[in-house]
C-alpha cells in the first residue's frame, strides 16, 4: 500500500553500501521507520529529503504484515539546513530529535505531538533561546511519555501547592506539610523558577516569542529538568551529555 505522510526526519542509520534506514515523525502516523534505498548516493533522488531534520512529504509503500516500509519519493517543505550547520542549533535540534525517539514508541504519537516537535525546530532556527526550547520541549514529552509534572497541586495530597519545592519522586510540587516528613530528594528552587515551569507547562510552543531569562534562572530550570527526566526516563542521553560538554569548553 502506497501512503503519503507529513513528517521530520528525526534519525538516520546507514545500511549497506548505499542505503540509510530513516525514522519519521509523521503528523498522521506517528513514528514510523522506513528503507531508503539508495539514498546514500550523491546523484540519488531521495539523498536531500532524507537528511536530519528535513521536514517534507514522504511516500513509501507499506505491506500488510507490518514490515519495515520502503520509501519511494519525497518532496521538501523545509530542508532546516540551518539546523545541520550551526553546531549549538545542531546540538539542540538533535537533543529534540533524541527525546522523541526514545519516548514515543513506532506508530505511536499526535498531530499535536508533530505540530510541538515542528515548532521547536523552527523555533531554534530562527534563534529564539536554545535552553528554552529545550526546557520547554522537556515539558512536553513528559506530558506525552504520562509523567506530566504536577506544579498547580501537591503532587502528594493534591492540595494548593503553597511552596516551591520540587520532589521528582513525587512528580512534582509538595506542600509544606507534606514536604516535611521527607528525608531526601527536595529540591527547593526560587519563586521565579518556579512561576517560570508552571507558565512553560501551558505554554504551546507555537506560540513561543523571544524571551530573556537570566542565567542562574536557566541553569535551575535546567538542574530542575534534568532530575526529572532522570528520575521517570533513566536514560543515557547522548546529546544531553554532548550539550553538557559544549557549553563547559565554552565557559
Amino acid at each position: 500500500m502506497l501512503n503519503r505522510v507529513e513528517a521530520v526526519v528525526i534519525r538516520t542509520l546507514d545500511y549497506g553500501e548505499s542505503h540509510k534506514i530513516v525514522v519519521l515523525l509523521s503528523r498522521e502516523a506517528g513514528k514510523i521507520s522506513v528503507m531508503a534505498r539508495g539514498a546514500r548516493k550523491t546523484r540519488s533522488r531521495l539523498a536531500a529529503v532524507t537528511q536530519l531534520f528535513t521536514y517534507g512529504e514522504f511516500s513509501y509503500y507499506q505491506s500488510a504484515h507490518g514490515q519495515m516500509g520502503t520509501l519511494s519519493d519525497g518532496d521538501i517543505l523545509a530542508s532546516r539546513h540551518l539546523l545541520r550547520s550551526d553546531l549549538h542549533k545542531s546540538a539542540y535540534a538533535a537533543y529534540c530529535a533524541e527525546l522523541v525517539d526514545r519516548l514515543v514508541g513506532d506508530r505511536e504519537g499526535s498531530a499535536f505531538l508533530f505540530a510541538q516537535f515542528l515548532a521547536a525546530l523552527e523555533a531554534l532556527e530562527q534563534g529564539k533561546d536554545e535552553q528554552i526550547v529545550a526546557r520547554l520541549f522537556e515539558l512536553r514529552m513528559l506530558d506525552e511519555a504520562g509523567y506530566a509534572l504536577s506544579l498547580e497541586r501537591c503532587a502528594s495530597c493534591g492540595g494548593e501547592a503553597d511552596q516551591p519545592v520540587l520532589h521528582p519522586a513525587s512528580g512534582g510540587s509538595l506542600c509544606s506539610a507534606c514536604s516535611r516528613p521527607v528525608r531526601g530528594g527536595l529540591m527547593p528552587v526560587s519563586d521565579k523558577s518556579f512561576r517560570l515551569l508552571k507558565l512553560m507547562q501551558k505554554l504551546d510552543l507555537r506560540r513561543l516569542g523571544q524571551v530573556q531569562v537570566s542565567p542562574d534562572t536557566r541553569r535551575e530550570l535546567g538542574r530542575v529538568m534534568r532530575e526529572f527526566m532522570d528520575w521517570h526516563v533513566p536514560h543515557r542521553w547522548k546529546t544531553r551529555s554532548f550539550i553538557k560538554q559544549m557549553e563547559k569548553y565554552e565557559l
